[in-house]
């Protein structure tokens, strides 16, 4: 009979906001699979937790996935834990979980800290429909075709930067989405937590003047104007637009190549949406 594997969500700052269960779990379990196992032990030593640690993190995950898997068919139970919040968020705990669920292996989520929630409750922006983006590409190119096909994102959207990129990306977010409102969550639930609830131009200023350090959580506003149609098929989305150009007799180069320049859109960006057409 195959183990389980316990997805478990550990502090993203403060230590207390671990539960009980999952105290319990990782206390029970044959073996925990962290993200990095020097950062973990310090958890597990803090609550005196001594179980065998192995490390799965994004540049072994192909391997240890599998050594994971093998493991949970021989009827091991594993607890999944990140370096902090919930594994399986921008995160490589997603593979190894789906592995699982793909082996009939049972996977028990439990529920806790998040840190894209927590800023998004406390952001005082619309709450009730949002879109988690997690980390924007590290090129410059690559992040600014992201932000454009969120320029006209209606629902509050949530994304994760690293203190080196914070600056170029409030500048693209200002060029691209405008000048919305934005709160910007640093080291949150930690003895320094910070949280600036401006606009983007705002905060842009502030960063400016002084040195940037910790993780950060952005949520941002979504779009409250008014798309302008420029052609009949803007109910249509990319992909609906270039089968229907390929209807019509276009070649679908050709149609992807009509669908870009009107929409301004990355080719690469609609070509994958087509692939199949």
């Amino acid at each position: 009979m195959s183990g389980k594997l316990y997805v478990c969500g550990t502090p993203i700052g403060n230590l207390e906001d671990i539960t009980y269960r999952t105290l319990r779990v990782l206390n029970e379990v044959d073996l925990i699979a962290a993200e990095d196992t020097r950062h973990s032990i310090k958890l597990l030593n803090h609550f005196e937790i001594s179980k065998p640690l192995t490390s799965y993190h994004e540049y072994n995950k192909d391997n240890k996935g599998g050594y994971l898997i093998n493991k949970l068919l021989s009827g091991e139970n594993i607890a999944l834990i990140s370096d902090a919040g919930m594994p399986g968020i921008s995160d490589p705990g997603e593979e190894v979980i789906k592995q699982a669920i793909e082996n009939d292996i049972e996977v028990v989520v439990l529920p806790g800290p998040t840190a894209s929630i927590t800023a998004l409750i406390g952001s005082g922006l619309e709450t009730g429909k949002f879109a988690f983006e997690g980390f924007l590409d590290r090129d410059k190119k690559r992040r600014r075709a992201q932000l454009e096909e969120l320029q006209y994102e209606k629902r509050t959207i949530i994304f994760y930067e690293s203190p080196h990129r914070l600056k170029d990306t409030l500048k693209d977010m200002l060029k691209i989405l405008g000048n919305r409102s934005i709160s910007i969550n640093r080291e949150l639930t930690k003895k320094y937590q910070e949280i600036i609830r401006k606009d983007i131009q705002g905060c842009i200023e502030i960063f400016n003047e002084r040195e940037v350090k910790g993780e950060f959580v952005l949520i941002v506003e979504g779009f409250k104007g008014e798309v302008e149609k420029v052609c009949e098929y803007d109910d249509l989305n990319d992909r609906e637009y270039v089968a229907k150009l390929m209807e019509k007799g276009i070649s679908k180069k050709d149609a992807i190549k009509t669908v870009c320049k009107e929409r301004k859109l990355k080719k690469d960006i609609v070509y994958k949406q087509v692939l199949d057409l």
